[in-house]
């Protein structure tokens, strides 16, 4: 199985001193994701919660949406030429009656751990895939203090980065801004699908009720795994792009960037954000 961090050795120069230590630095090793013993996708990502990351994958692309979806997840073994299992290789297994969208030939493409897949499906098409029409029932309204807090209580729960100083990672909110999941990887988008699969596979989607903030960037591909996860408010500490934001737009999702100290950004969605009360606290 491989680690989260491994040691390397590194030449350090501080203030013109030489010295050589071993330094901690994050793991990355590929993923094959098999869909029904078919090859799906590659992905470069931190070892650890395989699973989740698969399935909430296979959320995002409109394969699954209930944990009664999911028959089982395995990794391959003999996955190696010598037949030994190196633990980068899952088959998940639907259910018998789980209708596969047209994606095995579509999708059969290499994912990077910096902007996940590329040749994403259009506006359109995630419109039309998503399960979970973002409606509030009775609405979410959040107030941007409780936004501005939010960093830097992910910031104190990132374990890992501590070690590494190496690591994204994307964090579950409670409307009242009870942190309720964190995951970390290499890749902003794994590090949500850690979050989306474990929901699915706690019996908890949709996230209809929570906010996902995530370090970095807002990217396209982060707005659409929020949309069909059915989270109604996306946050970053960093820019969105325009096509997240055209997302958001058309799907009535909440987007906001640039959340630092208690500045932010509201790029779309703003009725989820009480900004009558800012601006009397303004």
């Amino acid at each position: 199985m491989g680690r989260v961090t491994e040691r390397r050795k590194v030449i350090r120069i501080r203030d013109g001193a030489v010295s050589s230590r071993p330094d901690t630095l994050v793991a990355e090793e590929p993923l094959e994701i098999r869909l029904n013993g078919k090859p799906l996708a590659i992905t470069m990502r931190t070892p650890g919660d395989d699973f989740a990351l698969a399935a909430g994958f296979l959320v995002s692309e409109g394969v699954l949406a209930t944990a009664y979806d999911l028959q089982n997840i395995v990794y391959c073994a003999g996955a190696t030429v010598d037949g030994s299992n190196s633990y980068n290789v899952v088959d998940v297994r639907t259910s018998p009656d789980v209708v596969i969208p047209d994606i095995t030939l579509e999708r059969n493409v290499y994912t990077t751990s910096s902007c996940g897949l590329c040749g994403k499906a259009s506006l359109d098409a995630v419109r039309t895939t998503a399960r979970w029409p973002i409606a509030d029932t009775p609405p979410v309204r959040v107030e941007p203090a409780l936004l501005a807090s939010l960093p830097d209580r992910l910031r104190a729960a990132q374990r890992v980065f501590d070690r590494t100083g190496g690591l994204h990672a994307a964090a579950l909110f409670s409307e009242e801004g009870e942190l309720l999941d964190v995951r970390e990887d290499v890749g902003r988008h794994n590090a949500v699908d850690k979050l989306v699969g474990r929901a699915l596979q706690n019996g908890d989607l949709p996230l209809s009720r929570v906010i996902l903030l995530v370090s970095g960037r807002a990217s396209f591909e982060l707005a659409q795994k929020a949309v069909m996860a059915g989270i109604p408010v996306l946050a970053a500490v960093s820019a969105p792009s325009s096509l997240a934001v055209d997302l958001a737009v058309e799907t009535g999702l909440t987007l906001v960037g640039f959340l630092r100290g208690a500045n932010l950004n509201v790029y779309a969605g703003e009725d989820r954000i009480a900004l009558r009360a800012a601006a009397a606290q303004g």
